[in-house]
């Protein structure tokens, strides 16, 4: 199973997930899964329609925002928007979970909920670098 990476109360960001997974998920209060991973980037992936399925039967709400390379304007906007809508804990995951975490943070900075130094700091507190990535 992939580690879950807490961010903050209301997002955990992950490697690419598994239908065994879900579960899990579903186990540790997730309400909403967000793939940010574009189909068919590798051969072994789990399809999306295949993660949402999962997630519906287990009463989960899914969302697919493909990012490819790093994430358009419109799609920080979509995914700020619907973390803020979402009815408890969210889990994103990509191939490394660095597109899902890099989309978060540049929604939380552009609407200024949060500063580029606090970004860095639960990013690296999650994992991962975001230092090189958020406007400064």
């Amino acid at each position: 199973m992939p580690p879950f990476r807490r961010v903050t109360d209301q997002l955990s960001v992950s490697p690419q997930i598994s239908l065994a997974d879900i579960d899990e998920a579903a186990r540790q209060g997730f309400r909403l899964i967000i793939n940010n991973r574009p189909e068919g980037e590798e051969p072994a992936q789990t399809p999306g329609r295949e993660i949402e399925a999962a997630a519906t039967a287990a009463g989960l709400a899914y969302v697919h925002i493909p990012i490819h390379g790093g994430p358009t304007r419109e799609q920080v906007e979509t995914e700020h928007r619907l973390l803020a809508e979402a009815k408890g804990p969210t889990l994103a995951y990509c191939r490394s979970g660095t597109r899902s975490i890099v989309t978060w943070a540049l929604g939380e900075l552009m609407s200024g909920a949060r500063s580029r130094d606090e970004l860095i700091g639960l990013g690296r507190e999650a994992g991962y670098d975001l230092s090189n990535v958020l406007p400064g």
